[in-house]
């Protein structure tokens, strides 16, 4: 695939806002749905970034910084699987399995600027202790812009060197390694909801779990609403959610009134 000046420098405003979103804006522009779609348009073909992106997506859903551990990078990860999905003309699954070893690079390449800041936050202290509240506004606007310069010039870079990769041998990669590839990136996003549900679930919402199991499969089955099941699935959810909180609600403003009448006694009075 061809890509020109003008290409590169947009992924690079890509890299560089999304690189400072992530830990600074928290806008979520970062988020890989967002930026396949935009490095679509930068491409030409915005329904294929799309696709990746939100494929990407499901894989990272459940992942989360715990500590100074960082998980792979999902704003160079989402980056590459759209370049590379749509450079290479592959399927989003394919794509997302390519893009990995590039999310990996991230991840150390964020490990790696918090390891060289770290000796900054001795700075903040200093200007924190004299109330030099235009020093720490000093160190946060250089630190991000630095975050984003790197992020900017990795992605760049990484932009030109995957064009490059998928223009020169995608037809030399075999069959089966393509396959197979399809197939790790398609187990990706059963992993990253694999993770979420280990953070959130508890003993008493696995029935929620499996009744939402059953109706996605219902739903999915039948022809007329497969398009919209996410958004009939959605729905459902939304209104148990809704249900759950009203009921939750009433509970916790009733005890007190029960108990400020003497409501608890042994006869139920």
């Amino acid at each position: 695939m061809e890509f020109n000046a003008i290409q590169v420098l947009l992924v690079f405003i890509v890299g560089f806002i999304c690189g400072i979103d992530q830990f600074s804006f928290l806008e979520s522009l970062y988020q890989p749905i967002v930026t396949g779609a935009v490095i679509g348009l930068i491409l030409g073909d915005v329904q294929t970034g799309l696709i990746i992106g939100g494929t990407y997506q499901l894989m990272t859903i459940g992942n989360m910084p715990v500590g100074g551990a960082q998980p792979p990078n999902a704003v160079i990860g989402g980056i590459m699987a759209a370049v590379l999905g749509i450079s290479m003309k592959v399927d989003a699954n394919t794509a997302v399995g390519l893009a990995i070893p590039f999310s990996l690079l991230g991840q150390y390449g964020v490990t790696l600027i918090f390891t060289i800041m770290s000796p900054v936050m001795t700075k903040a202290d200093a200007c924190a202790h004299n109330a030099d509240t235009k020093g720490i506004e000093r160190i946060n606007t250089l630190a991000m812009i630095a975050l984003g310069l790197v992020f900017g010039i990795i992605c760049a870079l990484f932009f030109i060197g995957g064009a490059t990769f998928g223009t020169v041998i995608s037809a030399a990669i075999p069959a089966w390694l393509m396959t197979g590839l399809s197939a790790a990136g398609g187990m990706m996003r059963f992993v990253g909801f694999a993770i979420l549900l280990k953070v959130m679930i508890s003993g008493e919402l696995w029935g929620f779990y499996f009744m939402g199991f059953a109706a996605a499969n219902i739903v999915v089955a039948n022809t007329a609403l497969a398009n919209p099941a996410l958004i009939i699935l959605a729905l459902i959810g939304f209104g148990i959610a809704f249900w759950d909180y009203q009921i939750q609600t009433k509970f916790k403003t009733a005890a007190p009134a029960l108990a400020a009448n003497g409501g608890d006694e042994e006869d139920g009075i």
